[in-house]
């Protein structure tokens, strides 16, 4: 008996969860296309662009929005169950509110596995694709605005820094590009080029536009060369701007890049971290946002689903909201990242434990 009951509640989760996605991501992109439409045909996007950008955007979309689905669903489901007073049936049976909450449980664990998933390996090159996007044919001076927000100047060992205007993650290719190492306290050489190219074939990089000065005694050495191939100890992540590499690296590399950047004392370091703790926090969240909207649904109210689902909604906004508010004093207050990314969950979990105990009452 109690395992048809499991099966019957985390059917109606995980359908409704589904269902939720599947309604709203398609208004996503209607109402996105309706924005976009008229930069799209002045700029002549190739149709494999676009479908391209809409196949990420679905994933960006639903990872971002995520936990106001889950909520949503849940409230539905759970307001219909209430209100054809089958959660009271359930519970005069003798199954404690405890017990009936383990097939929210066990779907919360399957969307939150999922969520986990997706943040590690599926987001990041969605958000890359996105953004790319968005830059190259939809804001208005684009790649100005990106050149102008995404400079990038590294120190990438004891004594060499480089420095790049621009870097496009489609070609791989940086612009306004320079070198500079040093003795001591004095400029060994300099090499600059208007532009820079990984080439992945043979992990070497192509300039154009080079010049190098050596600094002498007596007086500098000049080379130049419309193209050369180098090879150089930085990685082509030195050449990303945060904006991108903040959002567009998975798990292992963004490990690996933190640890080498706080080795370089990196200023912008508390971005990295913000991204690497919200993928953990995020998915905790499906277990706070499951029971938070069990214990608000559960009963039957006068105002029936309508009052539950504005409530519902209150919730989610307010859980969506917290969230970027302590997302970007992590990034930009003193505040540890740490504490100011799990904030939200502490707060709403600390809501949901008080919502559960009235809930059992």
């Amino acid at each position: 008996m109690l395992k048809i009951i499991d099966r019957y509640i985390l059917k109606r989760y995980l359908a409704t969860f589904s269902v939720m996605l599947l309604l709203f991501i398609p208004i996503g992109i209607i109402i996105d296309v309706s924005e976009k439409i008229n930069k799209m045909l002045e700029n002549k996007v190739p149709f494999i662009e676009i479908a391209n950008y809409y196949f990420h955007f679905t994933i960006h979309f639903a990872n971002f929005l995520f936990p106001i689905f889950l909520f949503l669903s849940i409230i539905w489901f759970t307001s219909k169950l209430a209100n054809n007073t089958e959660i009271i049936a359930i519970l005069s049976s003798g199954i404690s509110f405890t017990r009936f909450l383990r097939p929210y449980i066990i779907g919360a664990t399957i969307v939150s596995v999922s969520a986990l998933i997706m943040g590690f390996f599926l987001a990041p090159k969605a958000n890359e694709v996105y953004n790319n996007f968005r830059y190259t044919y939809l804001i208005g001076n684009g790649q100005e605005k990106m050149r102008e927000d995404s400079d990038v100047f590294r120190q990438i060992s004891d004594d060499e820094y480089i420095y790049v205007s621009n870097f496009n993650t489609i070609s791989k290719t940086a612009f306004n590009f320079s070198l500079e190492k040093f003795k001591g306290d004095q400029l060994d050489y300099k090499i600059t080029a208007n532009r820079i190219k990984w080439n992945p074939e043979d992990s070497t990089y192509t300039m154009f536009g080079y010049t190098k000065r050596k600094v002498g005694m007596l007086g500098d050495i000049i080379e130049k060369a419309e193209q050369k191939d180098a090879i150089f100890t930085f990685d082509l992540d030195d050449l990303t701007p945060t904006v991108y590499v903040a959002e567009t690296l998975s798990y292992i590399d963004l490990i690996h890049f933190i640890e080498r950047e706080r080795k370089r004392g990196n200023a912008n370091i508390n971005v990295y971290l913000t991204v690497l703790y919200k993928k953990y926090s995020v998915p905790v969240s499906a277990f706070i946002l499951t029971v938070i909207a069990v214990a608000v649904s559960s009963m039957k109210r006068r105002g029936g689903m309508g009052m539950n689902l504005a409530i519902g909604i209150l919730l989610a906004f307010a859980f969506v909201f917290f969230d970027k508010i302590f997302g970007v004093m992590a990034e930009k207050s003193t505040i540890p990242p740490i504490i100011a990314v799990w904030i939200p969950n502490i707060v709403f979990g600390s809501l949901a434990v008080y919502l559960l105990r009235n809930a059992k009452r």
